[in-house]
């Protein structure tokens, strides 16, 4: 099992996805002689899930079913174990778009944090590419490197606990594009001059508040980036629901005023015109949004290296 690549049938060791509904799965670490709890009984997972196919369904103790899924970065963000704050798949997909990430790219990012991130930029620049990711606290970098371990894609991906507003990323000139995730990114700023290409690499800012904003492009006009902008990306949902509408019958009655001599100013001539709009309803499908829907999660300034 890896997250890079796809495999057919479930090991021991793997991480799998037991997906019970879409608002409703976790992962599962599969081992020989171990049972998980779901609400619909137990699986055990010697013998229902070992040697099955990934996307099986496995029947539990109770008579309920659930999905065995491949673990992928976009499962993995929505059911990944918080140790911080995380990027979704909203903000994630403009991220790797707009650095320009293909197979074979180098990136550096800061901080590493709950590895969500991590997981989709490792994805994208495999199998030739690297990422150098930096995390200043130590339990959550050593924790960083046992899932990628047990994700089979630690050969991708170089994880160094160390401050990196003081020591940088510890690559010189050789990333195309860099990621800051940290309460002071204008401080990182020159580290990630230095850690970019010669020329045109990329680099994004992730800040929460608009104060970070503004002393990050500042710093990043000190240091000669060019091409600045920032973006907010909000997520709209919307539900597909069958609504009634009332069909008026606005030539029926345009033709029985002008027949019948209609006075606008006789209140029952207009309860005549009423009935006549109201004759009918009909149904059909129609795209509502939701009454809540996500809000503000993070600004993303984006730039060049000239």
């Amino acid at each position: 099992m890896s997250f890079v690549e796809y495999g057919d049938t479930i090991k021991d060791g793997d991480t799998a996805i037991v997906f019970l509904g879409h608002e409703s799965m976790f992962p599962v670490k599969v081992q020989h002689g171990t049972v998980t709890q779901t609400k619909y009984g137990v699986i055990r997972h010697s013998t229902d899930l070992i040697g099955k196919k990934y996307g099986s369904k496995v029947t539990c103790s109770k008579g309920g079913w659930v999905f065995i899924l491949h673990p992928t970065p976009e499962l993995w963000t929505m059911n990944l174990p918080h140790r911080t704050q995380i990027l979704y798949s909203t903000d994630i997909s403009i991220i790797t778009m707009m650095l320009e990430l293909k197979p074979g790219s180098i990136v550096c990012e800061s901080g590493t944090g709950s590895g969500s991130l991590s997981h989709a930029l490792i994805r994208t620049v495999a199998p030739t590419g690297h990422l150098y990711t930096v995390e200043f606290h130590q339990q959550r970098a050593e924790k960083a490197r046992e899932e990628f371990r047990e994700h089979e894609v630690e050969h991708l991906v170089t994880v160094t606990n160390q401050d990196v507003c003081k020591n940088g990323f510890g690559v010189s000139n050789i990333a195309d594009a860099v990621f800051l995730d940290i309460p002071s990114p204008w401080e990182a700023i020159g580290h990630a001059k230095s850690a970019l290409k010669a020329e045109g690499g990329r680099i994004c800012s992730f800040s929460p508040c608009i104060e970070q904003v503004q002393r990050t492009c500042l710093a990043m006009e000190e240091c000669g980036f060019t091409e600045i902008n920032t973006l907010e990306i909000l997520l709209r949902v919307y539900n597909v629901r069958t609504i009634s509408l009332q069909i008026p019958d606005l030539g029926k009655a345009t033709e029985d005023n002008s027949s019948t001599g209609f006075d606008s100013s006789n209140p029952s001539s207009q309860g005549s015109l009423c009935t006549n709009l109201q004759q009918g309803t009909a149904q059909f499908k129609s795209g509502v949004p939701l009454r809540e829907m996500v809000g503000h999660t993070g600004y993303l300034t984006f730039a060049t290296k000239s």
